[in-house]
């Protein structure tokens, strides 16, 4: 019988494969969840349950905390980015017409991207190795989506949806990794979540109805969403951000693509094509480079 001590290593190697599964059920539950309320609203009820649910176990816990009112403004800079600009460009983009799989691809150029940032604002530096991993991490993330994308698809208005939430993710992750290092994650995640919120209330209010259809898929899909994604997934990333460099953590991003393929295939019985299976060994070997 294992001690718990050789046990906690394991469990800790586990976290990156757990945070790319839960990571790749976001467009999942978007799929099952949007045709009952529109975006902004749904996210509205993400935020502020997530919120309330956070709140509650750090008050249990007795979390600290920010230390300082610029500490929490830091932090709340960072949700605001990660989950308000990253979610509401994705969702916009889809409402406005783009595929999930183009909205996939754009986004997906984010290891790349956050490694350009992390290098210019963080000083990280990359080997000509984990270079070489980004970029078959990227071919790979085009075989996997390449089948599903067509540029007739692509509009200005959902382009830049499209690109304004890569930037913000980018920009968030790098902005999380230098400064959420002193902060806990409970009661980081509550002010994250409840600013989150109240943008995507505002947005909601303006220009949609609100208008939500109460039914069982929309109330697990919005579990999930909370649970699942802004509770475990949001929480493992930032996990993985403080005890790695953005640039490394980043690239599992690549392995999402493929993952979600391997669950819609599954759940959906969607086509795995043979350029898209390649892409996924070229995504699994250019993390591997990266986070070797």
């Amino acid at each position: 019988m294992k001690s718990p001590q050789h046990s906690r290593p394991l469990l800790l190697k586990s976290v990156p494969a757990v945070f790319v599964v839960l990571w790749a059920t976001g467009f999942i539950g978007a799929k099952f969840g949007l045709p009952y309320a529109e975006p902004m609203t749904f996210l509205a009820w993400r935020m502020g349950l997530a919120t309330l649910v956070l709140l509650a176990f750090a008050l249990l816990t007795r979390a600290p905390w920010p230390p300082t009112p610029l500490a929490a403004i830091h932090v709340t800079v960072a949700g605001l980015l990660v989950h308000g600009g990253y979610l509401g460009g994705v969702f916009e983009a889809i409402r406005h017409g783009m595929p999930s799989g183009l909205v996939s691809l754009i986004v997906g150029m984010q290891p790349v991207l956050t490694s350009l940032v992390a290098i210019a604002l963080l000083g990280e530096r990359l080997s000509l190795r984990q270079w070489l991993g980004l970029g078959l991490g990227l071919v790979g993330l085009i075989l996997v989506l390449g089948h599903r994308v067509a540029l007739s698809d692509l509009t200005w208005t959902s382009g830049g949806l499209a690109l304004f939430a890569l930037v913000s993710i980018s920009l968030g992750t790098v902005y999380q990794k230098r400064f959420f290092a002193g902060v806990d994650l409970r009661t980081g995640g509550v002010l994250q979540y409840a600013a989150s919120g109240l943008c995507y209330m505002a947005l909601a209010w303006a220009f949609e109805t609100r208008h939500v259809i109460w039914s069982t898929t929309f109330v697990l899909a919005l579990g999930w969403s909370v649970l699942g994604l802004s509770l475990g997934a949001v929480a493992l990333l930032y996990r993985l951000l403080r005890e790695g460099a953005a640039s490394r953590v980043s690239s599992l991003l690549y392995l999402v693509p493929p993952v979600t393929a391997l669950i819609a295939f599954a759940a959906f019985g969607e086509t795995l094509t043979l350029p898209a299976l390649c892409g996924m060994l070229l995504a699994v070997l250019g993390v591997a480079l990266v986070v070797a």
